[in-house]
């Protein structure tokens, strides 16, 4: 009997250390969902996050992305009438409505108005489908491999879907944006459209603002084709993670375990200082000094364990002086893995003037200058 318990343990710790997340009981409803961490992007719990799904409204996110980045964000514009006639959720765009881009992403991002999605891709890019072209291009450049944009609101299309984890890294890079990251946070927002503009308010759908502990955004979603999708980002002790859930009949319990799960194994973790850190120096009889990071870089470290991060050091051979202390000489890049998670200037420590030998030659070059423009 107790060399089969014995068997019976040595297995589950065995399977426990393949299966580390299973473990945890952590069950959820949704057809798929992942759980990342957002300075490296490593994924603390996926399940089916790479299979391809519709994401109703959580399309948003791109579609509010790219309008910001488009710039020109406060000129007031008539929305394309034909645009705004869409069907499902509004922020209540009427025909010849002034508006500005600015009001547009708050009626995307806060009530999931698809007029406001529609309006906005045609005053980005001139038509929808040239907007679509855009949505799935910048999704390239994200690398969103499993991922099709058809339409800019999210509404069902023919081979309209993407996977969690695709959704996860939309959201990461949209995250980095600080206009987006402002708006999607609200509650609420109060913006002037109409003919004439007039002020109104605007309700966010996300009730995990407020629900969750530490939850800044990101976007709902729901179809029928699609379910109940839910895209967020929560931060905790100096930790930020995003989660994502496609098809989940209870998506705001799921995102609440996850997170509890997630920020019970992920800790603020300082990334290593490389060790004597160094520049040579030409032109000055300090012949080296030594460098300091500006700043330390910290990144949520599954149980504390940063040994997937490496670190280049930037530097040209040699500095001329002269060079005084503070001045920025080289840079430290972090990574993980293969994708650069951060960047630190490296400064001098002290100062290191140029030398007799030099200011004399200075000082003999701009008379010599002075001489010849003389003449």
């Amino acid at each position: 009997m107790q060399r089969f318990t014995g068997i019976f343990l040595a297995v589950c710790l065995f399977v426990g250390l393949l299966f580390p997340m299973q473990v945890q009981g952590v069950e959820v409803s949704a057809k798929a969902c992942i759980l990342m961490e957002a300075a490296t992007g490593r994924v603390l719990y996926e399940k089916h996050a790479r299979e391809k799904l519709p994401m109703a409204s959580t399309t948003k996110i791109m579609t509010t992305l790219l309008c910001i980045e488009s710039g020109g964000l406060d000129e007031e514009f008539v929305v394309d009438n034909a645009a705004i006639h869409v069907e499902g959720s509004s922020m209540g765009l009427q025909e010849n409505d002034i508006v500005t881009k600015r009001a547009l992403c708050c009626g995307m991002l806060l009530p999931s108005g698809n007029d406001a999605a529609n309006a906005a891709a045609v005053a980005v890019a001139g038509s929808i489908p040239d907007f679509i072209t855009m949505m799935n291009a910048r999704a390239a450049e994200i690398g969103m491999k499993d991922t099709c944009f058809v339409t800019p609101s999210g509404l069902d299309g023919e081979g309209h879907g993407a996977s969690a984890y695709d959704m996860a890294l939309l959201t990461r890079e949209a995250m980095r944006n600080s206009m987006f990251r402002e708006i999607c946070a609200r509650k609420s927002a109060n913006v002037n459209f109409g003919n004439p503009p007039y002020a109104r308010t605007l309700y966010n759908t996300n009730k995990l603002l407020g629900m969750c502990e530490g939850v800044i955004g990101v976007k709902t979603g729901f179809t029928d084709e699609a379910g109940r999708c839910l895209v967020s980002a929560c931060e905790r002790d100096g930790v930020t993670l995003y989660c994502v859930t496609l098809s989940a009949p209870n998506d705001w319990q799921d995102h609440q375990k996850l997170y509890d799960y997630g920020f019970s194994h992920v800790q603020k973790t300082e990334l290593a200082i490389p060790e004597e850190l160094s520049q040579k120096v030409v032109g000055s009889d300090t012949q080296q000094i030594a460098l300091v990071p500006e700043k330390t870089l910290c990144i949520g470290a599954f149980e504390g364990d940063t040994s997937a991060v490496t670190y280049k050091i930037l530097k040209p051979p040699f500095s001329y002086a002269p060079i005084c202390a503070g001045d920025e000489v080289g840079m430290l890049e972090y990574y993980y893995e293969d994708l650069c998670i951060g960047t630190v200037p490296l400064c001098a420590v002290q100062d290191a003037g140029m030398s007799e030998i030099q200011v004399s030659g200075n000082l003999f070059q701009k008379l010599w200058n002075r001489v010849k423009n003389l003449f």
